[in-house]
């Protein structure tokens, strides 16, 4: 079917419309996924993490700076001086106006340099008040003990990492639930010392507050997500967006849209993704390797907050977004270039099925008489009915029909003349070899009876002997000459063959000997079918080769066996090999490596098989084997077998 030229007009015509198609959909598909995917969306979400990250420092730092502000105020000063009940009220209405007024700390206090709590503010950054239980509280704990009054009190600035604060919610503390506490329960803690107005490197006090955790979670994070993220680069596609904030472990969940998974460790279950614990904590910046979440493939970009040295926590912000927001404007494409091509598709067939046919039908009568030509009729002419490019190359078949016929007649001539040729060739080169020496013996005896020579008799002896022995040769070449003519009829029987092969070494045990070869024989109740004679003629043939190429000695071993319905014999010598150019000609006629012989041997070896329905082919070993030939025929077994 495919071979019809009418096929192949719709496939070509398919091709120029579907290739086209193909590689623009493939470039959409893969090549502008990718660059979507590496080049900027990558590209944004390195750039935005950075940024995120610069934001959460920044209002760190800010945050800071409103403590360390705090701790050089007069009323905090005199607050931790010799009467700090004198001052207390003042102080604490600076600080709940302050919390009021600038909202995101839950909680300012000063201790002074004993532990104990000389002022503190009485509302929340919503403005709900503390409480007088919560505000005794406060005053009666001794903070002498905090690790963070301990660190402002040898003279550094302290943070405390989200955490449920025990000061503001000492219920909540010891929960380790998150679903069941809100980001408005958790905080930052940021101490600072008070140094004393008259002796600069004296500790009086400790300025401690409390940061809100929805300072991070909601008006940085959340307000960093979606569109606000990728405005400008389609944000309508980036619905999945959003970003997170894991602790300086690089491991532990401080930020996140589900808060329920707030103090869950990424590399653990149910999250399980230790690859992108690995990432983040092999490089301050970069891309996480595409993982899964949800049940969704994604891509995130990290960034490192500054670290302790640097005035931060070491915090990694990540912003992730899912795979199929990213592709979703390359998939419409897709979608659209597979509905248009499907489109254009049946049109084009339509019209090309059509436009073919009517084409075709003049080079399909043409075909049916190249048929009737190709089996053997050469009188068969085509009827011209148009005198465009098929009436001519009709008028051309005709013609090349005639000339066919005629070269025909004329190559069998030549063919049997060029045959009689080569044949009369060879028989009189093969014939001429024993000819010439029995010619010079017969001179020599002529020349001795008449010369009366007293070695007449042994002279006699001798040529009588060369007559007989070249007699026999030539005998032996016209058998050659008959057997590869092919004039003899087979007559296959279920034939022993270990006994006919058994046969054969015997005929050739003296020269075997003489040369030093062993000769063995694996296999036993090996039958085929075939004509014994002439696979006895066969086998002689191969065996003397063998022995031939083994003029040192060496060994020589027949392998008889039976396989996939085949009787397989296998002749192995360790002589000498044989060349890779010859052994591809080793079957044409008149081809021999050795001085003497018709070079007919393997050629007739090859039609006898071949007739008895097998294979022959010779290969040579290799030297780590051993080397040597090795001659393999695979012969039909015989049916009782």
């Amino acid at each position: 079917m495919i071979r019809r030229i009418s096929t192949k007009w719709v496939l070509a015509v398919l091709a120029a419309v579907v290739v086209p198609f193909v590689v623009f959909a493939w470039y959409v598909d893969v090549k502008l996924a990718d660059r979507i995917s590496n080049d900027i969306v990558r590209y944004y979400m390195q750039r935005f993490a950075a940024d995120l990250a610069d934001r959460i420092d920044d209002e760190l730092a800010e945050r800071r700076l409103d403590i360390e502000l705090w701790a050089s105020d007069p009323l905090v000063l005199w607050s931790v001086g010799d009467d700090p009940e004198d001052y207390r009220p003042l102080l604490e209405l600076d600080f709940d106006r302050f919390v009021l007024r600038s909202p995101g700390f839950d909680l300012l206090l000063v201790v002074d340099s004993k532990g104990h709590c000389v002022g503190a503010s009485s509302v929340g950054s919503g403005g709900e008040p503390l409480g007088e239980a919560r505000a005794e509280r406060l005053h009666r704990i001794n903070y002498s003990e905090r690790s963070w009054f301990q660190s402002s009190m040898s003279g550094s600035s302290t943070l405390v990492d989200h955490h449920v604060s025990p000061l503001l919610h000492p219920e909540k503390a010891s929960l380790s639930d998150a679903s069941q506490l809100e980001p408005g329960d958790y905080g930052v803690g940021i101490a600072e010392p008070i140094y004393s107005p008259e002796y600069p490197d004296r500790i009086i006090g400790v300025i401690y507050g409390v940061l809100n955790w929805t300072v991070v979670q909601e008006d940085l994070l959340d307000n960093y997500r979606k569109g606000d993220i990728f405005e400008g680069i389609g944000s309508e596609i980036y619905e999945s967006s959003y970003s997170w904030l894991w602790k300086s472990d690089s491991n532990t969940i401080i930020g996140h849209p589900k808060t329920h998974l707030y103090g869950s460790r990424v590399a653990e279950e149910p999250i399980g993704l230790p690859q992108l614990v690995k990432a983040a904590s092999a490089a301050d910046q970069g891309m996480f390797p595409e993982y899964e979440f949800d049940g969704r493939l994604k891509q995130a970009a990290f960034k490192h907050c500054k670290g302790e040295s640097e005035g931060g926590l070491g915090w990694v912000v990540g912003i992730g977004i899912d795979n199929t927001d990213i592709y979703a404007t390359v998939n419409e494409l897709n979608e659209l270039l597979i509905n248009a091509t499907l489109l254009v598709l049946f049109v084009v067939v339509i019209w090309t099925i059509f436009i073919a046919r009517r084409t075709t039908r003049p080079i399909l009568q043409l075909q049916g008489h190249a048929r009737r030509v190709a089996a053997g009729d050469l009188d068969a002419r085509i009827q011209v009915s148009s005198s465009d490019e098929l009436g001519q190359l009709a008028r051309d078949f005709n013609q090349m029909i005639g000339e066919m016929a005629e070269n025909r007649r004329r190559l069998v001539q030549v063919e049997k003349e060029s045959a009689w040729r080569e044949m009369a060739r060879q028989v009189a080169h093969e014939i001429k070899n024993p000819l010439t020496p029995i010619s010079l013996s017969v001179n020599l005896l002529k020349r001795a009876r008449d010369e009366n020579s007293p070695e007449f008799d042994e002279i006699l002896a001798r040529t009588i002997d060369l007559i007989q022995r070249q007699v026999e040769n030539m005998r032996q070449i016209s058998q050659n000459f008959y057997a590869f003519a092919g004039e003899q009829v087979l007559e296959p029987v279920p034939t022993d063959l270990r006994e006919l092969i058994d046969e054969v070494l015997e005929l050739n045990h003296a020269w075997a000997a003489e040369l030093g070869v062993k000769t063995t024989v694996v296999g036993e109740g090996v039958i085929a079918q075939l004509d014994p004679t002439e696979f006895k003629r066969v086998m002689i043939n191969v065996v003397s080769n063998a022995l031939e190429a083994m003029p040192e000695g060496g060994d020589l071993q027949v392998r008889l066996s039976v396989a996939n319905g085949s009787v397989r014999v296998e002749v192995r010598d360790t002589g000498t090999g044989i060349e890779e150019e010859i052994r591809k000609r080793l079957f044409e006629p008149y081809l021999t490596t050795r001085s003497h012989g018709t070079g007919l041997g393997l050629a007739i070896c090859k039609r006898v098989v071949d007739e008895m329905g097998g294979t022959i082919r010779l290969q040579s070993m290799p030297d780590e084997e051993g080397g040597g030939t090795l001659v393999v025929l695979l012969l039909p077994t015989a049916l009782e077998q």
